[in-house]
């Protein structure tokens, strides 16, 4: 009888023990799906996505029809001393910036050009510093400012919190020598100096990286110390208001209106100068490319929030103070500019499109539209989505998009 027991204490015993493991298995498997449904919860951040941008600006052409867009908003800005003053809400790789400033160059070679650029990435700050080595070269009055701060604080390259001001990193480069090599050297034996600066972390909140420290770095040509000494920003002692504002596709496409007016427009056009212009660019879609993204994804509106809607936010938020700048709604034949993919004549239009154009088609597509990752990884799994690029491709002679643009000007 004991011996009976026994063994039932021992199967009992072994049952409970399989059920413990069991149990801890279940919560075993658990654990990492709630960890995924926390990642889940975070909100996408497509234009971190950095193969993909990488991908687009290289195969499409609007960094230079921005470019251009650009330059037909300074024939209506005339520079007053003692410089011509410039803000770039997202300089990105600094393509776009530095075409500007040639442009700037060209229209006004003696004018000392003061230009702030706002971003967040370290990988474009050291892509654009490269860039804008020519730029010192040959306009050798010149100020660059490169700031993390947000949009609210950028413009006077300082924060409002007290702590946060304490806390700045505020560095003043003076580049030595008289040639692009010197700068050039200079400018790349710093950039641990700057990766330091533009550490970052995401925000709880948004999802959005944001600076661990705020960061300005004053860049600048030492045997111009004196000429520029009084354009030169120092710490806290700046009120500066700009000629000239630009916000290229500074937000995510679904962001709400009055997000978009509150916190980036608004901030953006109390920094203008009396004649001051806010040129603002959004992709719009009506195109090929929207046309393709539709055939995926019919129910989705991946660009559903248009100048209108912005402009309208705007008013709303300024009130009274609207009074002080010409905030109109442009037409859509003034607004709106086209810009296209690169192909080759022959690529398109043909019985097959070469493999590397649709992988490049399809790419732009998705990321002028900014379709997250899980329904694009659906699609893949797919595998027509190819036959459906070329089909697109093959109607309207390649892939071409609209951008639309709207522009906020100070009474002088």
């Amino acid at each position: 009888m004991p011996a009976a027991k026994s063994a039932k204490a021992r199967k009992s015993k072994t049952g409970a023990t399989k059920a413990a493991k069991a149990s801890s298995a279940k919560k075993g498997k658990k654990q990492p799906k709630s960890k995924k449904s926390d990642k889940d919860s975070r909100p996408f951040r497509f234009y971190d996505n950095r193969q993909n941008y990488l991908a687009f600006i290289n195969t499409c052409n609007e960094k230079s029809a921005i470019s251009q867009r650009i330059a037909k908003e300074f024939q209506y800005i005339q520079p007053t001393p003692p410089a011509f003053r410039m803000f770039d809400a997202g300089m990105g790789d600094a393509t776009v910036l530095s075409n500007t400033m040639r442009y700037l160059h060209h229209k006004h070679p003696t004018v000392p050009h003061f230009i702030v650029a706002k971003e967040i990435s370290m990988e474009d700050v050291r892509i654009g510093l490269d860039k804008m080595v020519d730029r010192f070269s040959e306009h050798p009055s010149t100020i660059l400012v490169l700031t993390n701060l947000n949009y609210a604080e950028a413009p006077k390259l300082m924060p409002k919190d007290v702590m946060t001001a304490n806390a700045m990193n505020w560095r003043e480069i003076k580049l030595e020598g008289s040639h692009a090599y010197n700068y050039k050297e200079q400018l790349e034996s710093m950039h641990d100096v700057f990766a330091e600066g533009w550490e970052t972390q995401t925000s709880k909140v948004s999802g959005n990286p944001v600076f661990k420290r705020p960061s300005v770095f004053v860049i600048y040509r030492e045997d111009h110390q004196i000429l520029l000494d009084s354009v030169i920003p120092r710490p806290g002692m700046q009120n500066w208001e700009y000629d000239f504002i630009l916000a290229s596709q500074p937000w995510r496409a679904t962001t709400g209106a009055k997000f978009k007016a509150e916190r980036i427009i608004v901030p953006l056009t109390r920094a203008l100068a009396p004649g001051g212009r806010l040129l603002a660019i959004q992709s719009c879609g009506k195109d090929p490319a929207q046309e393709l993204v539709k055939k995926f994804w019919p129910d989705y509106d991946s660009l559903p929030i248009t100048r209108h809607h912005i402009l309208r936010e705007v008013k709303k938020i300024m009130g009274r103070e609207a009074r002080d700048f010409n905030i109109k709604e442009m037409s859509d034949k003034r607004s709106m500019f086209k810009y296209r993919m690169h192909a080759l004549p022959s690529e398109i239009g043909g019985a097959s499109i070469g493999t590397s154009t649709l992988f490049a088609a399809w790419n732009a597509a998705v990321y002028v539209n900014q379709i997250e990752d899980e329904r694009v990884e659906i699609v893949l799994k797919d595998g027509t989505y190819l036959d459906t690029t070329s089909k697109v491709l093959n109607k309207h002679g390649g892939l071409w998009f609209n951008d639309e643009t709207f522009v906020i000007s100070r009474a002088k």
